[in-house]
């Protein structure tokens, strides 16, 4: 509280206090400038200017949002061949199954499973003692024949130089005693033959060259006429055996080149196909094709080989499978995606051929997944 100071009128010098002294209090300290708001208000604001500053900061860094980014094929029209991959198995031409003419038991076998032999080569011998025998017989026989063909050559030839000495009809009977025995040798010749076919009968010949693939015959064992006893094949004519799915089956003809690549080999080889089934199977659904060599190889039976059948030469414009979409593709044209329909020759492939739909230079994004039409792309590179 301020203190009463009083002036006295009378005091011309100046003024004159009158009254008690009073102690003076000192003035409070004037308010602050600084806001009254609250706490809270200035922290908020402080964090808002920040955020707008981050804001800032991260536009001018960043730059606009940019398109995706997608890769273009430009279509240009090539050399395309349309091939179908299957897996098969090399296998024989020709497996002669060799069995025993005449029952008998065998007296030695000469090769085994895995050798191979010439034409002609004996295999085994059956025990032939008695055909052989019969064989001597009938020489014996036709020696014999020959003998009394001689004799009656002979008396016939002596009648005949005599002339009118001679009865015409004793000329007459040496003549057919002379024909008589000339037809005894041939009958005798011809169970000579006979015999001695048979008795080759006992040695178990190969009928062409080749390789043993199995034998199922031991010296000691009686066979008979019904049993394989050895199988023989020529392991350097070769082919291809594979089932083709029916759904190609119209695709695959005879003449038909194929690149063959034998397991456990970089070399490619060539041929074409010689045979198509014409019948599908009804329980496996696929059709049999026979694919020959161009040339020898020497390969097991039963190795796997993948052959690819050339079905279709062809210049044209082909696209990746992944570009597909719902029967249309998308083409980039002035930064959008344009969805374009086509017509694909649909084939198990990574690539498939064009028959309508785009023309050379069309820019045809490679990738269709995640796109729609019109919207706004930008291709590698930009």
């Amino acid at each position: 509280m301020l203190s009463l100071i009083q002036v006295s009128p009378a005091s011309t010098g100046g003024a004159r206090l009158r009254g008690i002294r009073h102690k003076v209090r000192p003035m409070p300290d004037p308010a602050p400038r600084h806001s009254d708001r609250p706490r809270w208000r200035r922290s908020g604001a402080l964090a808002l200017a920040a955020l707008v500053c981050v804001g800032a900061l991260l536009g001018w860094r960043l730059g606009p949002a940019r398109p995706p980014v997608v890769a273009v094929e430009i279509m240009a029209a090539g050399p395309v061949t349309r091939v179908l991959a299957v897996n098969g198995k090399i296998a024989l031409r020709e497996r002669l199954a060799i069995r025993a003419a005449v029952g008998e038991v065998v007296l030695s076998v000469a090769v085994a499973a895995g050798d191979v032999v010439t034409a002609g080569a004996v295999l085994a011998r059956l025990d032939d003692r008695q055909q052989a025998a019969a064989l001597r017989q009938a020489e014996a026989a036709l020696a014999q024949a020959v003998i009394l063909q001689a004799q009656a050559a002979a008396e016939f030839g002596r009648d005949r130089d005599l002339g009118a000495q001679v009865s015409r009809m004793r000329l007459d009977d040496a003549r057919r005693s002379l024909a008589g025995a000339a037809q005894e040798v041939a009958g005798r010749a011809a169970l000579r033959d006979q015999a001695r076919i048979a008795l080759d009968h006992y040695a178990l010949r190969a009928p062409v060259a080749g390789t043993v693939l199995t034998r199922a015959v031991d010296p000691g064992q009686r066979v008979d006429t019904a049993t394989t006893l050895f199988t023989l094949a020529d392991l350097a004519r070769l082919r291809v055996e594979t089932d083709v799915d029916e759904t190609y089956a119209l695709q695959i003809a005879p003449g038909q080149r194929v690149r063959l690549l034998l397991l456990g080999s970089a070399e490619t080889r060539m041929g074409t196909v010689e045979v198509v089934a014409p019948r599908v199977d009804p329980d496996t659904g696929g059709l049999a094709v026979k694919i020959g060599f161009d040339a020898l190889v020497r390969a097991p039976v039963g190795l796997t080989v993948t052959a690819n059948v050339v079905i279709d030469s062809r210049s044209a414009l082909t696209v990746p499978r992944t570009a597909l979409t719902g029967g249309a593709v998308f083409v980039l044209r002035a930064g959008r995606a344009v969805a374009t329909p086509v017509r694909v020759i649909d084939w198990p492939a990574d690539r498939l051929i064009v028959t309508a739909g785009l023309a050379p230079g069309d820019r045809v994004i490679s990738d269709s997944t995640g796109l729609h039409d019109g919207q706004i792309l930008r291709e590698e590179g930009e």
